[in-house]
C-alpha cells in the first residue's frame, strides 16, 4: 500500500532554536489531532538530532534535505548518509531542483547519493520536475523519465520499496504559480507507467508520488484528492506551523 504523506521542506530557513520550536509545534499540534497521513520534517542538517529528539516518532518523521554521494573521508564540509542516519533521521531528500540548478547534481552524482542513503537505511524522498522552457516545449515527459531512469531504474525492486518520488514542477515553486490539480495528475499517472514499465503495476501501484510545487492549505484537497496524486513536498508553508497543518489536515 502507497503512503500518503506530507513532508516539510525548510531549506535553508530557521535557526536551531528556531527550528525545534517549530517541530515542537507541529508535534503538539498533532498530538491533539492525529494526522490522517505521515508528518516528515526536512530540516538542515545542524536541526537534525534535536529535532529528533524533540518530537514523537509515531506522529513526526524527521529527514535531511541532503547527503553526500561519498562514504566518509576527506571531503570538508560534507555530511554522510550515515551521519544522517546517526542522528535518528529515517528519511533524506535528494534530487531537489535546488541542488541540481545552483550546486550542478547530475544523474550520476545522484545515483551515487541514492545508493548511500539506502545502504544506510534511510528512506529517499526523490525529486524529479522540468523548468519552465522545458514545459512550455512539451518536454515534461521525458525529462521526468530520463531523471528517474537514470539515478533510480538500477535498484532492485526490493530497494525501489525504499523510494518516494515527489514531483516539482520547477517553474510552480516559489513563484506563486501551480499546476493545476489535472496537470498535477496527468504526470503524476505518467510518472507511475514509467515505474509500472520497469517494476510491473503491483511496484508502481505501491509507490508513493508527491507534489511539490507552491501547494497550500488553499489548493491541497484539489490535488490530493487526484487519485496518483499522494500528497506534498512542501517549501515555504512548512514553515508556520498552522500553515504546515492546514495542508496535514487535507487528508481527512
Amino acid at each position: 500500500m502507497r503512503k500518503k504523506i506530507v513532508a516539510g521542506n525548510w531549506k535553508m530557513n530557521n535557526t536551531l532554536q528556531e527550528g525545534v520550536k517549530l517541530a515542537q509545534d507541529v508535534n503538539a499540534i498533532l498530538a491533539k489531532e492525529a494526522p490522517k497521513c505521515t508528518v516528515i520534517l526536512g530540516t538542515p542538517f545542524i536541526h537534525l538530532a534535536d529535532v529528533v529528539r524533540n518530537v514523537d516518532n509515531k506522529l513526526v518523521k524527521v529527514s535531511a534535505e541532503n547527503c553526500a554521494d561519498k562514504e566518509k573521508g576527506a571531503y570538508t564540509g560534507e555530511v554522510s548518509a550515515a551521519m544522517v542516519k546517526s542522528t535518528g533521521a529515517e528519511y533524506v531528500i535528494l534530487g531537489h531542483s535546488e541542488r541540481r540548478a545552483y550546486y550542478g547534481e547530475t544523474d550520476e552524482i545522484l545515483k551515487n547519493k541514492v545508493d548511500l542513503a539506502l545502504a544506510n537505511g534511510l528512506q529517499v524522498i526523490f525529486c524529479i520536475g522540468e523548468v519552465l522552457e522545458q514545459r512550455e516545449a512539451n518536454q515534461q515527459n521525458e525529462v521526468v523519465k530520463a531523471q528517474v531512469e537514470n539515478a533510480l531504474f538500477h535498484l532492485s525492486a526490493e530497494q525501489f520499496s525504499q523510494i518516494v518520488l515527489a514531483y516539482e514542477p520547477v517553474w510552480a515553486i516559489g513563484t506563486g504559480k501551480t499546476a493545476t490539480s489535472a496537470q498535477a495528475e496527468e504526470i503524476h499517472a505518467y510518472i507511475r507507467s514509467v515505474v509500472a514499465a520497469k517494476y510491473g503495476n503491483q511496484v508502481a501501484d505501491d509507490t508513493t508520488i508527491l507534489y511539490g510545487g507552491s501547494c497550500k492549505a488553499s489548493n491541497a484537497p484539489e490535488l490530493f484528492a487526484q487519485p496518483d496524486v499522494d500528497g506534498g513536498l512542501i517549501g515555504g508553508a512548512s514553515l508556520k506551523a498552522e500553515d504546515f497543518h492546514g495542508i496535514i489536515a487535507a487528508f481527512k
